[in-house]
């Protein structure tokens, strides 16, 4: 890179106009490493991704770069198994909640004493679970998810969970060869889909917390939006355009949740 350049990206960086992710990483309650991004200054904001994914899913997000601008210090962590994090292979690496223990411990190592948490597809239902265990979260979002997980023999749980172990069918052939595509790990995957946290609608109704509850209006993988919506006490429902795996990547998107977090 030419010292011109150099120069350039250091003096758009000390006029706070550009950010510049810096992968670190903590040490788990087991000993599972953590890999994270922290960026910004502001109210932290916790970002969940979705299965077959990563930390870097948000990283060109219109969500991700309007709540920069908006002054927001935005955490975003591969979940284990994924991204740059460990990714253990033995069952009891993700037995009992252990991801959403990972979420916790990482705001306990960065010292958050409140923040605001937003998940979109499995990422809501990690922080679905979470809303239960950390009385720290002020808002939440969980973005491209219906009711159908608070079921503990969830069918299409159990069909991914298998996929992951080798038993594919048509439905979930795509998935499996895209995983396979990006080099994920099989094993993994298959492990976090067989104890992917199960958060039961008594327990989401007793969630006081304001949660916006958002999904792509053609998004009907998951479940019922609505009756998710109306397990909690203080719940909106927003619908835009998209579909499950797109939505998260739109202006709209971004605009609702931005509006939700500033009311």
């Amino acid at each position: 890179m030419k010292k011109n350049s150099i120069i350039i990206i250091i003096a758009l960086c000390l006029a706070g106009n550009l950010t510049v992710a810096q992968s670190k990483s903590f040490t788990s309650f087991d000993g599972v490493k953590i890999a994270f991004t922290d960026e910004g200054q502001g109210n932290p904001v916790l970002l969940v991704h979705g299965f077959i994914n990563s930390s870097a899913s948000w990283g060109n997000s219109p969500l991700k770069k309007d709540l920069l601008e908006k002054g927001y210090r935005i955490i975003i962590p591969d979940l284990r198994g994924n991204g740059n994090s460990d990714k253990p292979q033995d069952d009891k690496a993700y037995e009992n909640d252990a991801e959403v223990k990972d979420l916790k411990l990482l705001m306990n190592h960065l010292n958050i004493k409140k923040y605001k948490a937003i998940g979109y597809s499995r990422g809501s239902i990690v922080l679905a679970k979470l809303l239960t265990k950390d009385k720290r979260i002020e808002k939440a979002v969980l973005g491209g998810m219906g009711i159908d997980f608070t079921n503990p023999d969830w069918d299409r749980r159990i069909m991914f969970a298998k996929a992951f172990d080798g038993e594919v069918t048509n439905a979930t052939k795509g998935a499996v060869e895209y995983a396979k595509s990006i080099n994920a790990d099989l094993r993994s995957l298959h492990l976090q889909q067989k104890y992917q946290p199960v958060t039961s609608k008594k327990q989401l109704a007793k969630i006081t917390v304001p949660i916006l509850v958002i999904c792509g209006d053609e998004d009907v993988d998951n479940g019922n939006a609505h009756e998710l919506s109306a397990t909690f006490k203080n719940a909106t429902l927003k619908k835009v355009p998209g579909d499950h795996n797109g939505t998260y990547r739109t202006k709209a998107f971004s605009q609702a949740i931005i509006q939700f977090l500033n009311q």
